[in-house]
């Protein structure tokens, strides 16, 4: 499972959202995602938490090669960000 912040740049919060609510669908359409979930913070609009879980490494390089992550990801959101951390997780149980 991976957790990922994104924090947008000031003013820029409500179009990562949109491009956040644009990629999910098309994520969750890929044949080895088992989860992704996007989250806004209530107290702060520039920062969303997605938790995304894949069948294995390959379905994961997949998802980062796909053309919908590259242009709205790459192209589109990245620019717009101060932040992106990526945390790897393992399950206790």
């Amino acid at each position: 499972m991976l957790s990922i912040r994104w924090v947008a740049r000031e003013g820029e919060g409500d179009t990562v959202a949109d491009i956040l609510r644009r990629i999910a669908p098309l994520a969750r359409a890929e044949p080895g995602c088992l989860q992704y979930e996007v989250h806004r913070h209530p107290d702060d609009p520039n920062t969303f938490i997605l938790f995304e879980r894949y069948v294995d490494e390959a379905a994961l390089e997949a998802h980062a090669a796909s053309p919908h992550v590259q242009e709205l990801v790459v192209q589109q959101a990245l620019p717009l960000l101060e932040v992106r951390e990526r945390t790897s997780l393992i399950p206790l149980a």
